[in-house]
């Protein structure tokens, strides 16, 4: 089964996207709340809700763009969740009316869209949603040493990956990555008493300095970059980033 976000983020998927908390939700909350200020804040694949709600609930006003309707489902669902103003669309090329203190993509999400292409054109889709002292945040993992590749007889870089092992079943990841495009397909694969269970993902890599130019073509430049949502130094050893830019 091929990618297609519309409907790999389906209802199955968001019924359990909030199962397993990263633990970094609260500390993520609060920095957006202080980099927003007065707000207002616009979340780029908002899903359903895990930063949004609670920023929201903090007394920032958060608006929220969502390519996945089973995603947005599950935020309406929440408490709170019929409050916040959410656009379906592809948050490389939605226009919004408003213009916003705070844009912001968390959790790997940028890497969702799976060419150059269209991640700069998400980049500088958001600066233009920015107000003139506004500035955006990325969240993103920091792709090296990806996973453990190894080559297979053709040369493909790829991995398997244990997940949760248990009586009642296992999962694994399994996943090729193409050096050239800079994109991983995957599969979350599930193994039970029902059977088995399979969620495609695709992403492409985004190093933080190719992240950086990307900023700089849309008239941004980086004023911090972090090893977490807690304000860690980034360094050599950080496996994660938050970087927020401006103008």
């Amino acid at each position: 089964m091929p990618f297609d976000p519309r409907s790999s983020f389906g209802p199955r998927v968001a019924a359990g996207y909030d199962d397993e908390p990263r633990g970094d939700e609260a500390a993520a909350v609060a920095r957006l709340a202080e980099l927003a200020g007065d707000g207002p804040a616009l979340e780029l694949a908002i899903g359903t809700g895990r930063i949004g709600l609670p920023l929201a609930a903090s007394g920032v006003r958060v608006d929220g763009v969502e390519l996945s309707a089973a995603m947005i489902e599950r935020l309406r669902a929440k408490p709170g969740g019929d409050a916040l103003s959410v656009t379906c669309g592809d948050m490389a090329t939605v226009v919004l009316p408003d213009r916003y203190r705070l844009v912001y993509v968390v959790f790997n999400s940028l890497m969702n869209l799976v060419t150059q292409d269209a991640q700069v054109e998400c980049v500088a889709n958001a600066a233009r949603h920015l107000t003139a002292d506004g500035v955006l945040v990325v969240e993103n993992v920091v792709p090296d040493p990806m996973y453990g590749l190894r080559q297979d007889r053709d040369g493909v870089d790829q991995y398997v990956d244990a997940g949760r092992i248990g009586p009642d079943g296992v999962t694994i990841e399994v996943g090729r990555y193409d050096r050239v495009s800079q994109r991983v397909d995957k599969c979350h694969l599930g193994f039970g008493a029902s059977g088995v269970e399979a969620e495609p993902l695709a992403l492409r890599y985004v190093w933080p300095s190719e992240l950086d130019l990307m900023a700089r073509l849309a008239g941004l430049r980086l004023h911090a970059r972090w090893g977490g949502w807690s304000g860690e130094p980034f360094d050599a050893r950080s496996t994660r980033h938050v970087s927020v830019y401006g103008g």
